[in-house]
């Protein structure tokens, strides 16, 4: 398990690369759940969500051959757009791995950062390909299977455990588990007394899925959230999550869009569900912890378009 030394160093070794974005209280979101809310606007990243850390993170401690290969990564949108324009940034040839779910703008994004983008049928057959671009001598840059990688994401928690007012709850969306993991090492270290809750949606519960089973196991896909859409979690993020993390909620993708419209009508931020499925997960937390609790959001992304949008409330029948 990593610590928060690896923390600390990946936190010096991104800077300047990647923004500190700001810690806030919100008081929309205070009067509508009915007690303090700070929120981490990860959304604010210039990749639109927190995968800018760990991509440049791993990037970063690349050796000059293995940069010179080239780096591939699977990615359901967030991953792939972080990974091309760090790459781009850093001149680094990259290759993107997407299944045909993935948000039409996010492989829109990665090919226009200069990234050649693969498309798969499905989460599984992208990371079959990955693995075969891997073998045949590309650098892997894994969405959360590496320690690095979930160093960078980790620096989330270092930074809102700094910027943040008294918190007793902080909750943090779960796809492969790095950025939960990551900021559960940060949290852990710096505000011990802290509850820190995983969010899955529905079709997407990798990680309660493993908690269940007690390791990682393999989970169909069914959610729109391609974003929190892993086919299973490491070992490495379970191991975090299973010594560092008290629960992981799972909330269906209807409540997880309408997070997005609460989020945008009271918080005043664009996210997507993988950010929306907080609010519905916030209220659960609110109704066991009681008037005392003082709850953090990790706001990790905000690459939905408008045309998502309106699809999906309109397949879930929202207004």
């Amino acid at each position: 398990m990593i610590g928060i030394s690896d923390i600390e160093a990946a936190a010096g070794l991104i800077a300047g690369h990647v923004v500190r974005t700001p810690t806030v209280p919100s008081p929309g979101l205070t009067e509508l759940l009915g007690v303090p809310v700070s929120a981490k606007l990860e959304l604010l990243q210039r990749t639109g969500s927190f995968k800018a850390r760990g991509a440049t993170a791993k990037l970063l401690s690349l050796s000059d051959a293995q940069r010179a290969a080239g780096v591939v990564a699977v990615s359901g949108g967030n991953h792939g757009i972080a990974l091309a324009m760090t790459a781009a940034a850093l001149d680094v040839k990259a290759t993107v791995v997407m299944p045909r779910s993935a948000p039409a703008r996010a492989v829109e994004i990665a090919r226009n950062a200069g990234a050649s983008v693969r498309l798969t049928d499905d989460m599984d057959s992208a990371f079959s390909l990955v693995t075969r671009l891997r073998d045949e001598g590309l650098t892997l840059v894994h969405p959360f299977d590496d320690p690095v990688v979930i160093a960078g994401q980790g620096t989330v928690g270092l930074e809102f455990a700094e910027d943040a007012g008294e918190l007793t709850d902080v909750l943090v969306s779960v796809g492969g588990g790095g950025l939960v993991a990551g900021v559960a090492v940060a949290l852990r270290a710096r505000r011990p007394d802290v509850r820190i809750w995983g969010v899955e949606t529905e079709g997407a519960e990798a990680m309660s899925r493993a908690l269940a089973a007690g390791g990682p196991v393999p989970v169909t896909l069914s959610s729109i959230v391609t974003t929190l859409s892993a086919p299973s979690v490491s070992r490495l993020t379970y191991e975090h999550v299973s010594a560092l993390v008290g629960e992981v909620l799972v909330v269906p993708d209807r409540e997880a869009v309408r997070g997005v419209l609460d989020l945008a009508e009271h918080a005043k931020v664009w996210t997507e569900p993988a950010a929306g499925c907080l609010l519905p997960a916030a209220r659960r937390v609110r109704e066991r912890v009681g008037e005392g609790a003082r709850l953090g959001l990790v706001v990790c992304g905000g690459n939905a378009t408008t045309s998502d949008m309106l699809r999906w409330t309109a397949d879930f029948g929202l207004h």
